[in-house]
């Protein structure tokens, strides 16, 4: 099974944890840098265009790493699709590929937050039909360097080319699900690897989901063995259960409770933050033992390829820790001795 990290350079606005824009960038480019060096797979970064997260431009910062590493992929997670251009998506992305010497990967989705909509001109009215469209563009784009295309939401393209093209042939490009089946039977179809995001309640009950996106890929003609599958999940790693938990409490409590008030949700409470990390929950937050068993639970129920640990919020010195932590104690339970020994 494949590790690996994302972030959405997250930047408490108060707080012990507060930190600019800067800085918390910077420290993105360090975490990279310490993925690689304890053997992790691939690192993601999310794009957001809120106060209180940095990378609303991935591929600019992804690049930075890239010129500080050698071996671990780099991936948007996501990249907004619904509200960017595919063009300039994938122009940004085919550079960082040829930066790094083919280590870039793009993971786009429709976006769970709102902010990038109004910002860009496009109406939530058209939240679905934009994705759809623009990802048929990106594909276009991807499989062919001449492209004569027509759309609703963006200027026909006749006959054009689209450069640079990228190191890989083709550039991965992955779906980012927060759980439709729609965008499972969409994702499928088209024989694109999925990342699922897993934000709440027991990830058990998304095997439905990974039940009806293997079917769309059979039925569509693609070997679901050749495709890989993955799972994103919320957590921290530190020396025990309690240590870990309350490092990312406030941090997570703090963003969820702001985004409550956002979306009409009541305040976040340790009591439920402490049901979320049990061990059907949806955190993975705990000493190394304890989030190697519950990866390897979402492993067993669902089938997963690759594992990505979302580091949400707390101190640098802390996230380097618990990214050490994945690579080497989780890592070398998750993948057991022989693909340890590969590493």
């Amino acid at each position: 099974m494949e590790l690996g990290i994302t972030s959405f350079a997250e930047t408490p606005p108060t707080g012990p944890n507060a930190i600019e824009h800067g800085q918390r960038l910077r420290n993105v480019i360090t975490e990279v840098e310490q993925a690689e060096a304890v053997g992790l797979d691939v690192y993601g970064l999310g794009e957001h265009h809120r106060p209180d997260m940095a990378a609303s431009t991935p591929a600019m910062t992804l690049a930075a790493a890239a010129a500080r590493t050698e071996r671990i992929r780099l991936s948007s997670a996501v990249i907004v699709l619904s509200s960017a251009d595919p063009v300039r998506t994938f122009q940004d992305f085919a550079t960082l590929d040829l930066i790094s010497s083919g280590r870039a990967e793009l993971m786009v989705g429709r976006g769970s937050f709102i902010e990038s909509f109004p910002l860009f001109g496009y109406s939530l009215e058209d939240y679905d039909e934009l994705f759809t469209e623009k990802l048929e563009l990106l594909l276009e784009i991807r499989d062919n360097e001449h492209v004569t295309w027509s759309g609703k939401f963006r200027s026909p393209l006749a006959d054009q080319g689209v450069y640079p093209r990228p190191h890989q042939d083709p550039l991965p490009v992955w779906v980012a699900v927060g759980g439709t089946p729609e965008s499972m039977v969409r994702a499928g179809h088209l024989g694109l690897p999925v990342a699922l995001a897993i934000i709440g309640g027991d990830p058990a009950r998304f095997a439905v989901l990974v039940d009806i996106y293997t079917r769309s890929l059979v039925e569509a003609g693609h070997d679901p063995l050749e495709i890989p599958f993955a799972v994103h999940g919320i957590g921290h790693i530190a020396e025990d259960n309690e240590q870990a938990a309350d490092d990312i409490y406030a941090s997570f409590m703090e963003t969820m409770t702001r985004i409550g008030r956002e979306r009409g949700w009541p305040p976040m409470t340790r009591e439920q933050f402490d049901l979320m990390r049990s061990p059907e929950g949806s955190l993975v937050v705990g000493d190394p033992e304890t989030v190697a068993a519950k990866i390897l639970r979402w492993q067993d129920i669902l089938g997963i390829d690759r594992f990505m640990l979302h580091s949400a919020g707390v101190p640098h010195d802390k996230a380097l820790r618990s990214i050490e932590y994945l690579g080497t104690e989780v890592s070398a339970i998750v993948r057991g001795p022989t693909r340890t020994s590969e590493q």
